[in-house]
């Protein structure tokens, strides 16, 4: 586990997708606890992205690589040259709605840019651990239930496919080709994440922000769908402790964890009228939305992650919800200059709890 902040510090890390939401949020942390960062992922796609709002292009990373995931001699390329000693692999195409207007796309970026990834670090002699993020939505949703690690795969929208597919052929690559005693691998599903600096189309809550920021009227397709949102920070020190054990541990397995929230009642309804409270220019209206498919009450389990790490979340949803909703206000306010500040506390934050905890 993260009791030991030295741990990272001189640690060179290569993330990809660096400049998404949640590669982001991990770069910046990891770089405060004193990493050598190294990112390769496209250039950000918003203006307003955390990426772009906390200025990290400017001499934050050691390399600050803009390239494709399925530009498999550039990738190789550029981890042969860092030489790190963890890689976190977080490049997607991210977004169910997108997936079905470009399913051969996100089919490519999920499946074979995983594959391009596991490829270049094959004889990375650096290489210590590697970590592979992929979804919650990876299991093969067919009742009401908490999935579990061990529960069937599979996915009803081609982005839930790719990434069900790229679960399976991760494992086959790492148990074919590598020697899990010199270097360890696991694949991640996270719930649905949230914080400060998402802009991404068709996810709750920057839909939210966008619509206060426009004054203009949300439409919610599923008011009643249930999902297990978490704080971007929880997800991502839950990632440090795993690369961080698989890299001080000899246990010589594939493995996969998921890392879920304690909670699964909250709607997309209730986190409309929480942010209501907060935000009252916010609007929305219910609409009848049939293009798709989309799961109503999506569940994980995370006992498994829990008893190898004697772990429970910091925030509870309503506390998530208030961290993202104070982050955004700064945002709406125009006090950008505010932003790097919020970050550094909420990190400071989930810092001290662990520590007193651990």
């Amino acid at each position: 586990m993260i009791k030991d902040i030295n741990f990272w510090k001189e640690k060179k890390v290569f993330i990809t997708g660096h400049t998404g939401f949640k590669g982001a949020w991990l770069s910046y942390l990891l770089k405060l606890l004193g990493s050598k960062v190294y990112g390769y992922s496209l250039k950000p796609n918003s203006r307003y992205s955390f990426f772009e709002l906390l200025k990290m292009n400017k001499g934050f990373f050691q390399k600050n690589i803009y390239a494709n995931i399925l530009e498999l001699k550039k990738i190789k390329k550029e981890i042969k040259k860092a030489k790190p000693e963890i890689v976190f692999h977080l490049a997607a195409q991210a977004l169910v709605g997108k997936s079905y207007k470009n399913p051969l796309e996100t089919h490519n970026i999920n499946y074979i840019g995983s594959l391009n990834l596991l490829d270049s670090c094959l004889n990375q002699k650096s290489i210590k651990s590697i970590i592979l993020i992929t979804s919650d939505k990876v299991y093969n949703i067919n009742k009401k239930k908490k999935f579990k690690e061990t529960d069937r795969l599979g996915g009803l929208d081609p982005y839930s496919a790719s990434k069900a597919s790229a679960e399976i052929a991760i494992s086959s690559f790492a148990k074919s080709f590598f020697d899990f005693k010199k270097v360890r691998i696991a694949t991640v599903r996270s719930g649905n994440v949230i914080g400060g600096g998402d802009w991404a189309d068709d996810r709750l809550i920057p839909d939210i922000i966008k619509s206060c920021k426009n004054n203009k009227l949300m439409l919610v397709r599923y008011p009643n769908a249930i999902r297990p949102w978490q704080h971007v920070l929880e997800a991502i020190f839950c990632y440090l402790d795993i690369a961080k054990n698989m890299y001080l541990n000899k246990n010589n397995q594939f493995t996969s964890w998921n890392v879920g929230v304690n909670e699964h009642n909250w709607t997309v309804i209730k986190i409309i009228k929480l942010f209501q409270s907060q935000f009252p220019n916010l609007s929305y209206k219910l609409v009848k939305n049939k293009k798709f498919l989309e799961t109503r009450i999506l569940q994980l389990s995370n006992k498994k992650f829990s008893k190898n790490f004697k772990w429970r979340p910091i925030l509870n949803i309503s506390k998530a919800i208030n961290f993202t909703m104070d982050w955004y206000k700064f945002f709406l306010d125009k006090k950008t200059y505010n932003l790097k500040k919020i970050t550094d506390s909420q990190i400071n934050f989930f810092l001290d709890v662990r520590f007193k905890r651990y």
